[in-house]
């Protein structure tokens, strides 16, 4: 069976990493049917996220439709849920314009998912794939997968399981399979633009290290590594070579690597700083890192994104989390890492790649 356009339902976190671990499964859709155009339908809570318009520019996507299930602005965890009526009518509109003749539902939870997928489908008599997650989920679909406890048997896989992997859940009543796929993202048009106007601003001769502290909001506090353990980190590079840091982070962020310079303080190791936190959007960010030889970040956005732009990446991890690790050569993941296990992780990486 060979398809020409395949709309990709996903729900839950509009997190930069949570929507990039997806674009492993629409790459091995690319792989498969590699004339088809992918749109994704994504269930957002709140309109407004940011990564709406760095997603819909993906190179992966034909398009990124974004419709919310409830009313006002993320800052507003009590805002009513939009009428089902209303999403109905939304996705309907959506899948008659786009006519596909495959609808996926990623989503193993919830009803939500299994009802949008459902009506698009019929709206465009396409055929519809989701996961039997529990009894009379699989009535809404064409094709089933098994629950995701089965699959992560059958593929000898530990619960819980990589959060790419998930995905791969529902791809299974494809035939599909991730086959160590990594996550995928280029650098984009307004990416290439930024690298090219930072570039000239780079001293020449020096290694350039990008450094995402972030973990700026509330709920991400216990994901932050201590600053003065990063700058004992940092220190222990510059004891091997020099270099030039460019640190990034969102607007609210800046007072973090500001903290982060003055605990570094001023010696003569060679290290240089560029703060560009609050200076970049997320498609800008991609040019950033682009001109990285490695990058070294907290468990945030950036993290996934250096990871998909194949950029050799230090991922620092305040607690072992398995599920959240990406598992490729030019990636390491470090639990509460040593200022040496740093430098040797810099050593081994920039030396590979």
């Amino acid at each position: 069976m060979t398809y020409q356009r395949i709309l990709m339902v996903k729900s839950h976190s509009m997190g930069v990493g949570d929507v990039l671990r997806s674009s492993a499964a629409w790459r091995v859709l690319k792989d498969k049917w590699p004339q088809a155009e992918l749109h994704l339908l994504f269930l957002s809570k709140h309109a407004g996220y940011p990564t709406e318009d760095f997603i819909r520019q993906h190179h992966l996507l034909a398009s990124a439709t974004f419709l919310t299930i409830r009313e006002g602005t993320p800052a507003n965890p009590d805002a009513k849920r939009v009428p089902l009526s209303v999403t109905k009518q939304e996705v309907i509109a959506l899948s008659q314009q786009l006519q596909p003749d495959l609808v996926i539902d990623f989503e193993a939870s919830g009803i939500r998912s299994s009802l949008v997928t459902r009506w698009a489908a019929n709206a465009a008599n396409a055929k519809s794939v989701g996961i039997a997650q529990f009894l009379g989920r699989g009535l809404f679909y064409d094709l089933t997968s098994p629950s995701v406890k089965d699959y992560a048997r059958s593929q000898g896989l530990q619960l819980p399981m990589d959060y790419t992997e998930r995905d791969f859940v529902a791809l299974a009543a494809l035939g599909l399979h991730r086959n160590h796929t990594s996550i995928q993202l280029d650098v984009t048009a307004e990416g290439a633009a930024y690298a090219q106007k930072l570039k000239k601003q780079l001293p020449a001769g020096k290694r350039v290290i990008g450094l995402n502290i972030g973990c700026g909001t509330p709920d991400a506090y216990p994901r932050r590594p201590p600053i003065d353990q990063v700058a004992q980190a940092m220190h222990a590079i510059a004891s091997e070579e020099p270099y030039v840091c460019l640190l990034t982070g969102a607007p609210f962020e800046k007072p973090i690597n500001e903290a982060f310079i003055h605990a570094f303080g001023i010696q003569a190791d060679g290290a240089e700083f560029m703060d560009c936190s609050g200076k970049t959007s997320l498609s800008e960010l991609t040019g950033l890192i682009s001109l990285c030889d490695v990058f070294i970040s907290s468990d945030s956005g950036p993290y996934h994104m250096a990871v998909a732009l194949k950029k050799p990446t230090i991922a620092w991890f305040m607690y072992d989390e398995p599920a959240a690790y990406h598992r490729y050569d030019w990636c390491k993941c470090l639990v509460q890492p040593s200022a040496d296990q740093i430098k040797q992780a810099v050593r081994e990486l920039a030396g590979n790649f």
